[in-house]
Formats: C-alpha cells, sequence, structure tokens
C-alpha cells in the first residue's frame, strides 16, 4: 500500500498529477527515485507534443536580491492568460528570476552561445589538455564534455536549478508544462549587479 505521504511527496517534487504519481509508483513497485524517472519523462513527453504550440501570453517578473546589489528581469510565455494569472505560473517565473539572479547566466540555450566564443573555449581546453598529456584519441570526447559543462553553467536552460541539483531549469520548464498542461517558454532575461 502505498502512503498518502509519499504521494503527497512526489506530487510537489515532480508537480505530476495525483493519478499520475500512483500509476508511477505502481509501475516502479514504491521505488520513489525510480517513480521520479517515470514522472519526469513522462513530462518531457508531453512538453515535446506541446513545444510547437504558440505562447503569446505570460509574465515579465523582476527579483531585486537583499541590499539592492543584483536584479534579475525575466520574460516567460505561456498559451492563454488564464494559466499567466494562476499562482503556479507566477511562482515558476519568481523561480526563474531568482535562478538568473544567483547563477548568473550568460545565454538562454547553447544554441545562442557565439561560435567564436565556443572556438576560443574549445582552443583553451585543447590547451590544457595538451599540458595534461591526454592520449589523441580521447582528446574529441573530452573536449565534447568540457563544452557541455561550459553551457551548464552559462547557459540558463542547462543550469542545475538552484533547489534541486537532480533538475536542470530546462526540466523544470518541461515539469511545469506538464503541470499546467500548457507550452512554457524563457523568452528572455537580463541580469544585473553592482
Amino acid at each position: 500500500m502505498i502512503s498518502a505521504e509519499v504521494i503527497k511527496k512526489l506530487r510537489e517534487l515532480t508537480g505530476a498529477g495525483m493519478a499520475d504519481v500512483k500509476t508511477a509508483l505502481d509501475e516502479a513497485k514504491g521505488d520513489e527515485a525510480k517513480a521520479v524517472e517515470i514522472l519526469r519523462k513522462a513530462g518531457q513527453k508531453v512538453a515535446a507534443k506541446k513545444a510547437d504550440r504558440a505562447t503569446n501570453e505570460g509574465l515579465v517578473e523582476s527579483y531585486i536580491h537583499l541590499g539592492g546589489k543584483v536584479g534579475a528581469l525575466v520574460s516567460v510565455a505561456c498559451e492563454t492568460d488564464f494559466v499567466a494569472r494562476t499562482d503556479d505560473f507566477k511562482n515558476f517565473v519568481h523561480e526563474i528570476a531568482l535562478q538568473i539572479a544567483a547563477a548568473s547566466p550568460m545565454y538562454l540555450s547553447p544554441e545562442q552561445v557565439p561560435a567564436e566564443v565556443i572556438a576560443k573555449e574549445k582552443e583553451i581546453y585543447a590547451e590544457q589538455l595538451k599540458k595534461e598529456g591526454k592520449p589523441q584519441a580521447m582528446l574529441e570526447k573530452i573536449m565534447e564534455g568540457k563544452i557541455q559543462k561550459y553551457y551548464s553553467e552559462v547557459c540558463l536552460l542547462k543550469q542545475l536549478y538552484i533547489k534541486d541539483d537532480k533538475l536542470t531549469i530546462e526540466g523544470l520548464v518541461e515539469q511545469n508544462i506538464a503541470k499546467l498542461g500548457e507550452n512554457i517558454q524563457i523568452k528572455d532575461f537580463s541580469r544585473l549587479s553592482l
């Protein structure tokens, strides 16, 4: 028998509905970690289905950190004004603003990183790897890993969520798409600091 506390915990963690949580727990034979993985994969499928839908509504949120030394502004779009006015959507947009203030992303996604920036990073990594004496056969694989790590530091969607280091911002967006039933897109952001 699956306890109500476990169901509640997983609902809060993933944003999934009660029936979905019960189904995932049954499929995972009560293993909470496996159930979370099942729910996250389901959320990714829902997000993929909704990805082409127009997002013409949404919110602009600001966050000024204590002391006024750091501020973030973010624009997040959804499909309807109804969802844009929900507390769940407002909280999600606020969390994105907090992430921007705390983690200082420079770009939204890897596609926005200029080619010359990537070329310069690769040049730096190549020099480091050369000094470390890494085998030539492994260089390309190591280089790709270093570039992915770079993306996870400078691209908002690839960053680990500051409140759950097992979840990227991209994953958080997918969770909220599944939870709110609409396509959600982070459109733009800005971070200012003194």
